[in-house]
């Protein structure tokens, strides 16, 4: 059984995806051990609380730099024997030591199909203004495991919606995270808690 944490910052929509895959047993041989919040008053934290996970608040503003307030992280992570970890909204940078130890442990969703819309300042709206601009006719999400460059990592799952002419940023947002982003994030964490995934040379393959 794999320990799993999920790391939010806001109102863990993801978190809940999640949380009711797991009840319906579709996510196999994985936990959520642990919900780790930046923050103290975000709706995350009553969502975890309403399915009696564990959660501890690390706040980022409590700490100099990144690598102290990675290194409070890292204490919690060992403490609760962590396997995976799912950034889930999760607003605050971790530093390189953190992503090294555990490369290809952690894993992100983006809104957007990478290589497109992505890298520093991609994100929340800001994605899907971009996507709109560019006139692109399908955009979706995509879910990699977290490197020390930004979007960067290993591509696991990638999954497409149509843009529809009447979309705004925040439609196309709501679209992709009901449509793309809960899909496949809980299919990757699936795959991974039954050892499925193996990277080589920056890729991911599926056994």
């Amino acid at each position: 059984m794999k320990n799993i944490a999920v790391f939010v910052s806001g109102g863990g929509t993801n978190l809940q995806a999640v949380i009711d895959t797991l009840k319906l047993g579709k996510i196999t041989n994985g936990k959520i051990s642990l919900v780790l919040s930046s923050k103290d008053d975000v709706y995350a934290i009553t969502r975890a609380k309403n399915n009696n996970l564990p959660v501890e608040i690390v706040r980022r503003k409590e700490y100099p730099d990144e690598k102290v307030f990675s290194q409070k992280i890292i204490e919690k992570m060992k403490l609760y024997e962590i396997d995976l970890i799912i950034l889930a909204g999760f607003l605050s940078v971790l530093s390189e030591e953190f992503i090294k130890l555990y490369n290809n442990k952690i894993m992100n969703v983006h809104p957007a199909l990478i290589p497109a819309f992505c890298g520093k300042g991609f994100y929340g709206l800001k994605v899907h203004e971009k996507a709109l601009e560019r006139g692109v006719k399908l955009s979706g999400a995509t879910v990699h495991f977290v490197n020390e460059i930004t979007d960067g990592g290993p591509i696991i799952l990638q999954k497409t919606t149509e843009v529809k002419e009447c979309d705004t940023p925040e439609s196309l947002q709501l679209r992709i995270m009901t449509e793309c982003e809960q899909i496949i994030l809980v299919e990757a964490v699936d795959l991974f808690c039954n050892g499925r995934l193996e990277v080589v040379d920056n890729k991911v393959y599926i056994k």
